[in-house]
């Protein structure tokens, strides 16, 4: 009956609020009058028009204050105050009207006593009605037989936010809210909005007792190491874990289930953030001319984007993928509140000529050398590429930017140049090698080098293609269960590589703090669950998504290092470490160079092998060359 009557359309609605409120104005009016005047008097000509006219003073009453304009699910303290305004000036008017013909009888009790009747039954009507309209009934909210298509909500957090967004959940018909879970022991055990508020220790019994799929945290001034506890917690019982980003949310007082995100890939990697250095951020970039090679890739976009908020002079774009320059300068463009110049250019690290021409047009102070080719098992299988790209062509920007004058050079390194397994990291720390070498040679050009792990949110991290794996029904795909890796979100990562190039001096490895590997099996696990779904496996057949172990890749190692030696000293961010690591001089490193160059252009993958080990003495490959050669063919 609910549903049909939700179903009517919003005309019909006010006509059936229309008929209920003349229904009570009449039959107050009636009851009062026989148990005042007697009943002979419901017959008399004088009562007769008093009744006619009681409907037609308070229609035209109530339409004009616009009763019938309000939605009774929104029925609030505004609306109630509307609705006493006009039952007080209906009762007026009416009360007048009667005067004339009740002037030898004592009436003015009769009309306070139906004021008073009139108001509370059409408020009281009203107000039945939106609980029911509203489902909240409390039987209605526990009994899980009941209304099972609506999504079965707990909402974390008994507060000011909580309360706002179960008033807001009241008005849907997708959600049904159950309780809430308050950290308060005041709050535990009482009802707010008719809701129990339990403890976090019953939190296990609640899921399984009501079915519960989706628990909502809205808690947003909470610290950020106990929302993580939470969400640790809440990660084993497979419900759809969604937060309240942040307080100023709560600004308007208009908080909608909108407002709030599933759990963060920070949330999951549970990492704490230190708070930037404004003066080391600035200092390479404000009002200097900056480069960034490989800028329409991930690590680039976002050195791009964090760049343009430090107000430079003027910022180049420099990327061989006509298709990516375009994505990340309309990206730029839609950001660039400062009318920043912005100068998209094509062009390949590898060409001396053209990147030693762009250097002198827009004479840059700062360059981030983020172009490389990174994807480990496509440089295993394309190892003349992975050379000239990542060895020669930073030898090439290096060497130029020398030419040029350029104040600053970062180069974005990696994990995987420490002991490397695969050409990607071998070439990465040669990369390291030249730029150490090439400092200790000149004074022209501060260069600096920066190592870190995985970051999300890039083209290769898993978090995305996890994420579309549950979407699509799964199974996630995971290399081995023994894999672990370190992580960083690419906010943090760019934001921590501008401050490390501005405490170098010239020559150093920066290492960034990792925080501890993570693993990516309990990563996908934690995903699945926090999805609110199951994991599939032999204990559980029915769980809702797999998760396939294929086999190392050709290149990868099972765990990933940040350091070479121990020799490691801190800075003044306590994120960024300066290793003390081996280098070449430029007069050892040079003649190798000159072999490997000439090994790329005979197309010599043998020698190039050897070679790479020659240079990084650490580099253990995995892929056999024989089998490098026979794939290439």
């Amino acid at each position: 009956m609910i549903d049909n009557l939700l179903g009517l359309t919003r005309i019909t609605k006010q006509l059936l609020t229309l008929f209920i409120d003349i229904f009570i104005i009449l039959s107050v009016a009636i009851v009062l009058f026989w148990m005042d005047f007697g009943f002979y008097f419901l017959f008399s000509y004088e009562f007769l028009l008093i009744l006619g006219i009681a409907p037609i003073i308070s229609t035209l009453t109530f339409i004009k204050f616009g009763l019938y304009r309000s939605v009774l699910r929104y029925l609030g303290i505004k609306t109630i105050w509307l609705i006493i305004r006009a039952v007080t000036i209906y009762s007026i008017i009416w009360g007048l009207f009667s005067l004339v013909f009740l002037v030898d009888k004592s009436y003015l009790s009769f009309f306070i006593i139906n004021w008073m009747l009139s108001l509370v039954l059409i408020i009281g009507v009203r107000i039945f009605a939106r609980s029911v309209f509203n489902g909240n009934f409390k039987s209605r909210l526990l009994n899980s037989s009941i209304n099972t298509t609506k999504k079965r909500i707990l909402v974390y957090g008994a507060g000011k936010a909580g309360v706002q967004l179960v008033s807001a959940l009241e008005y849907s018909d997708k959600y049904s809210i159950l309780a809430f879970i308050d950290d308060s022991v005041q709050l535990q055990g009482r009802q707010i909005k008719g809701l129990e508020v339990y403890s976090l220790n019953n939190i296990k019994d609640i899921i399984i007792k009501y079915r519960v799929q989706e628990v909502l945290i809205a808690m947003p001034s909470v610290s950020r190491t106990r929302r993580i506890k939470i969400i640790n917690i809440l990660e084993k019982y497979s419900v759809l874990v969604r937060l309240l980003p942040s307080i100023s949310a709560l600004a308007d007082g208009n908080l909608v289930i909108n407002d709030l995100h599933e759990v963060s890939t920070d949330d999951l990697l549970g990492r704490n953030k230190v708070k930037p250095n404004l003066d080391l951020l600035s200092k390479n970039i404000t009002d200097k001319v900056i480069l960034v090679t490989g800028a329409g890739g991930s690590i680039g976009t976002e050195l791009c984007k964090q760049i343009i908020s430090l107000k430079p002079k003027a910022l180049v774009l420099f990327e061989i993928s006509e298709i990516a320059l375009y994505t990340i300068e309309k990206t730029l463009t839609k950001i660039n509140v400062n009318t920043l110049n912005i100068y998209p250019i094509l062009g390949n690290v590898n060409n001396k000529l053209r990147f030693s021409s762009v250097l002198k047009q827009f004479d840059v102070n700062t360059i981030y050398h983020a172009a490389a080719y990174k994807h480990v098992p496509i440089v295993e299988f394309n190892n003349l590429e992975g050379v000239n790209n990542n060895i020669f062509g930073t030898l090439i920007c290096a060497q130029t930017a020398i030419e040029e004058s350029v104040e600053t050079f970062v180069l974005i390194s990696t994990d995987k140049a420490v002991r490397p397994t695969n050409t990607m990291g071998a070439t990465k720390r040669t990369a390291e090698l030249i730029l150490q070498a090439l400092s200790k040679n000149q004074s022209k050009t501060k260069f600096s080098m920066v190592r870190f792990g995985n970051v999300l949110g890039s083209s290769g991290s898993v978090i995305p293609l996890f994420k579309k794996q549950i979407k699509d029904g799964g199974p996630i795909t995971v290399t081995d269960k023994n894999i672990y890796r370190y992580f960083m979100t690419i906010n943090e990562a760019v934001e921590l590589v501008i401050q490390a190039g501005a405490i170098g001096e010239g020559g150093e490895v920066f290492v960034l703090d990792m925080g501890d590997p993570v693993s990516i099996s309990d990563l996908a696990t934690k995903m699945i669950n926090l999805s609110g779904l199951r994991v599939k496996d032999d204990s559980n057949a029915e769980g809702d998504i797999e998760i396939k172990y294929i086999g190392i890749r050709p290149g990868e190692k099972l765990y990933e290092e940040l350091l070479i030696g121990n020799n490691v000293n801190k800075t003044i961010n306590p994120k960024i470490m300066q290793a003390k690591e081996s280098m070449l001089t430029w007069d050892e490193l040079e003649p190798i160079l000159n072999d490997l160059k000439e090994a790329l252009e005979l197309n010599d993958l043998l020698n190039l092998r050897k070679l790479l080990i020659k240079l990084v003495p650490e580099f253990k490959p995995q892929s056999d060359i024989s089998d490098l050669l026979f794939k290439k063919l």
